[in-house]
């Protein structure tokens, strides 16, 4: 009795050590299984992160040329703009010129037709210029 109670033990025992072999080869394949597939998913992501990040320095790479393209013609235009400003001032200074020189023609011209008419009768006029003017339409 003792006996088969300890074959019936021994039998059991090896059963178990079957059975818990044969579940950890399976735990061991499915853990493989699992490797594998996590490594097959985190190494496509990694391609496909890689792959962004190339595109993405490829965009950047334009953008600088863009922001130089860009500055470089705010440049140009704000030198168009200095120079317009500055044709600007200089025509504003020449028609302040242009009127300085006008008021000192009228002011010429009253004083001349003042000594003219004042003393007309003193002197006679040189060169067979009249002393009498066409009386002129002001310009402006």
């Amino acid at each position: 009795m003792l006996s088969s109670m300890v074959k019936e033990h021994q039998a059991k025992q090896g059963l178990l050590k079957v059975v818990t072999e044969d579940n950890k080869r399976a735990a061991l394949a499915a853990t493989d299984t699992v490797s594998n597939v996590m490594g097959d998913a985190l190494a496509e992501r990694a391609t496909e992160v890689f792959a962004a990040q190339r595109k993405l320095e490829k965009e950047v790479k334009g953008l600088q040329t863009n922001t130089a393209h860009f500055s470089k013609q705010s440049g140009q235009w704000l030198d168009m703009v200095k120079k317009f400003n500055r044709s600007l001032k200089e025509l504003g200074d020449f028609q302040n010129w242009a009127k300085t020189v006008e008021w000192d023609m009228r002011n010429i011209q009253s004083a001349l037709d003042y000594v003219g008419k004042t003393s007309e009768p003193n002197f006679p006029s040189a060169g067979g210029v009249s002393s009498s003017r066409p009386a002129q339409a002001s310009g402006g």
